[in-house]
């Protein structure tokens, strides 16, 4: 099963008022493994960056002007998303806005119900509790400690860890040689996970055979003496 961990950053917090994308991050999750498949994009939002929104991602218009506009990259990200269900922290804020510039760029849109929204998935897990994405990398054990700004793509990876946790933990690949090893599928790394010993034989003594037959002759009507 393909899943695609997706973030957007943008211009503020409403495309029918105005506000536009300015980056797209996607991160490839195949059967709940990321497959290091990534697509990135800064695109020019055709307006200002206020300055509230420059100082969460860092992205300026003066930055941003000589990117491409989204209906020239549209094509690209639809055919990296195929059909695939798209893993989103609060799923209503950015399918908004993919869907706003889809419907610009005269793209058919993407139905709501392929969207995955990882806060719903943490709100029924860990009720009552802060379920940002920073608090939920927190406590699962995700690395944030590349994130200064908020970035698209960075938000993507870190996304697509938490993600993997809520599911139950990110997968590892088993091989079953004599010297035993595990993959942590999502680094690549390997690391040994158990040594392989030969079956060793423990012969019992004449001692030890006499006191066991003489315990076991104690015992009234034993059950494998029954037919």
């Amino acid at each position: 099963m393909r899943e695609i961990a997706f973030d957007t950053e943008t211009t503020g917090f409403d495309p029918y008022a105005g506000d536009r994308l300015v980056e797209i991050g996607c991160v490839e999750i195949v059967n709940k493994v990321r497959t290091g498949k990534t697509f990135h994009i800064y695109i020019n939002p055709e307006r200002e960056v206020p300055e509230d929104a420059a100082k969460v991602h860092g992205l300026t218009y003066e930055r941003l002007k000589s990117e491409p506009k989204f209906k020239e990259i549209a094509d690209d990200f639809l055919e990296f998303v195929g059909d695939s269900n798209l893993v989103i922290h609060n799923a209503a804020f950015d399918m908004k806005f993919i869907n706003a510039e889809l419907a610009w760029a005269k793209k058919e849109t993407i139905p709501f119900d392929r969207a995955v929204d990882t806060l719903l998935i943490a709100r029924k897990k860990f009720p009552g509790q802060k379920n940002n994405l920073d608090s939920l990398s927190k406590r699962l054990g995700v690395d944030t400690s590349a994130r200064v700004l908020h970035g698209a793509l960075l938000d993507a990876e870190i996304l697509a860890d938490v993600y993997l946790e809520l599911c139950g933990g990110r997968s590892l690949k088993f091989s079953f040689d004599k010297e035993t090893n595990i993959e942590n599928a999502t680094s690549g790394e390997v690391k040994e996970f158990k040594k392989f010993y030969e079956p060793r034989n423990f012969p019992l003594t004449e001692e030890e055979i006499v006191a066991h037959n003489e315990f076991i002759s104690k015992i009234k009507n034993p059950i494998w003496l029954k037919e």
